[in-house]
């Protein structure tokens, strides 16, 4: 069996040995004599699964004991509506627009309230992150939403906003644990699983208990609300359950890895070897400004259209698949989550210096 080097931007790349493991564990977890995909999520067996993985995500991320860990089903989409939903006490809140996925979100607040735009990177592309030191916040603002890295532009706040006291909410989808972060800081942070973490389907929500109390907005269903999930352990419906398991067996991976701090040198340590290629390369260029640069996500295009679809074709050919970028920008995009190996980004460039020698002008 021949593994490609996946750089896809979400479902992306996992662990091997999570892989291999869920493999082993696939027909009999533990000699139960089912999978854990037959399982019923009212077992002994699974609470102790889906306990465990919030135990080991708390040991990670050091989450105090006053924040939920909720684990969701809905993807990040579903975010968008849920947090203007429980949030919402005036009903505007202020918006960081940095990319695609916090547009997405501001317009879906716009259905249930009177948003504001009060810093935007719209103007270049969104390459860059907007300074955020001292922002416009509106007095009545419920909380302030950010997207702490951009998938699709391959940018990254590099330190948080100053929200004045409003409550700070942070889609962390795709750098979620891919660095150590502060969890007091944000009244609610999420995440969908499926870039750093684990399989599509699992959001995984930490929520100060405080917020719980809200009023949610009068026609909220009850399963879009924090505080039924909260109170019922993330059972409530039948939650994602292998899904979860995935996630619990990557939190794992990580703890055994040396845990949050020794992931992001790694991962820094990873990202240099792209960048600095791409820095002194004459053929490819990146689209983000340095200050602003994504650990996770590393968008770059030479000058020609042609070229960059070439590239990609003749990458995939080579065994580098899924380095086509997103529709709305074009060019390349090496997601490039805690699970790429770092023999993985060293073959790429490998194989991009080669291309430049028979393509460059």
């Amino acid at each position: 069996m021949k593994r490609i080097y996946n750089f896809s931007a979400g479902p992306a790349v996992l662990p091997e040995a999570v892989l291999k493991q869920a493999a082993e564990e696939m027909l009999d977890y533990k000699g139960s004599g089912m999978s854990v995909m037959e399982m019923s999520h009212r077992s002994k067996t699974y609470q102790q699964i889906i306990d465990e993985a919030e135990a080991d995500l708390r040991t990670l991320l050091d989450i105090p004991s006053n924040y939920k860990v909720l684990f969701l089903q809905g993807g990040g989409t579903t975010q968008f509506a849920m947090v203007p939903m429980n949030l919402s006490k005036n009903k505007t809140a202020d918006y960081i627009i940095t990319g695609h996925w916090a547009q997405k979100a501001y317009d879906e607040a716009k259905i249930y309230g009177d948003p504001k735009i009060i810093a935007s990177s719209k103007d270049k592309m969104f390459s860059y992150i907007p300074d955020v030191s001292d922002l416009p916040i509106n007095p009545d603002a419920d909380y302030v939403y950010m997207c702490d890295n951009n998938t699709i532009y391959g940018t990254k706040f590099k330190s948080y906003p100053n929200t004045k006291g409003k409550i700070l909410v942070n889609d962390a989808s795709s750098s979620f644990l891919s660095e150590p972060m502060d969890v007091t800081k944000f009244g609610l942070i999420w995440a969908g699983a499926q870039k750093n973490v684990g399989p599509a389907g699992v959001v995984i929500c930490i929520i100060r208990e405080d917020l719980l109390q809200n009023e949610v907005l009068p026609f909220t269903p009850t399963l879009l609300q924090y505080k039924i999930h909260a109170e019922n352990g993330s059972m409530y419906n039948t939650p994602p359950a292998y899904g979860i398991y995935v996630c619990g067996l990557v939190f794992k991976w990580l703890i055994s890895n040396g845990g949050l701090p020794a992931i992001k040198k790694y991962n820094e340590t990873k990202a240099a070897i792209l960048y600095d290629y791409l820095d002194q390369s004459k053929l490819f260029k990146g689209t983000v400004e340095k200050n602003s640069r994504s650990l996770m996500n590393v968008c770059f295009r030479t000058e020609d259209e042609a070229v960059n679809e070439q590239f990609i074709k003749l990458a995939k050919a080579a065994g580098f698949d899924n380095l086509k970028g997103h529709r709305t920008t074009g060019g390349m995009r090496a997601s490039i989550y805690n699970a790429m190996p770092m023999e993985g980004v060293q073959a790429l460039v490998d194989f991009m210096k080669k291309f430049e020698q028979e393509h460059g002008h």
